[in-house]
């Protein structure tokens, strides 16, 4: 197990967090995910997300942005929910710099890095309708199901502030 994915594990049972976690070859998109079919033994209800990490123009606010894997984010809509400045996607050096993370391990796993605590955490709210959410451990090469309240309880434990809205 790599540096990166025992940090997430050993969070997770510090925490008491029940998790399932399931290896598989590097996924670098939603489509390459797909094709790997891959589901969680426990529960019927539940779902791969996407995470997408976004900041202002000014590059003073950052945002991971948690949803569907099936649902498309109109940067517009997304925006005047969160009454920010106009959005873009971060660059991979502000990935890096704020989560550690690289491009295809996007999670919110990577606010286990985020020390400073700059990014804020944006579900979904449809995401709350699922018992579990696959997510990476920080890395494309393992997929982590978790409840989405659990989730949020490590996500506020770390310190990050996060919201659910509609998208």
């Amino acid at each position: 197990m790599n540096d990166m994915r025992k940090k997430v594990i050993d969070f997770l049972e510090s925490m008491n967090i029940p998790y399932d976690i399931i290896e598989h070859p590097a996924v670098f998109t939603m489509d390459e995910m797909d094709k790997l079919n891959i589901k969680t033994n426990n529960e019927e209800n539940s779902e791969i997300v996407k995470n997408l990490f976004v900041r202002d123009d000014k590059k003073k606010n950052y945002y991971l942005i948690v949803l569907q894997k099936d649902k498309q984010m109109n940067f517009k809509e997304i925006r005047k929910k969160l009454n920010c400045k106009p959005l873009t996607f971060a660059s991979e050096e502000d990935l890096q710099k704020y989560m550690g993370l690289t491009k295809g391990a996007v999670t919110p796993f990577g606010i286990l890095n985020d020390i400073d605590c700059r990014v804020e955490v944006v579900f979904d709210k449809d995401i709350l309708s699922f018992e579990r959410i696959g997510i990476h451990p920080n890395d494309n090469t393992a997929t982590v199901w978790i409840s989405p309240k659990d989730l949020e309880a490590m996500i506020k434990k770390q310190g990050n502030s996060m919201r659910y809205i509609d998208i």
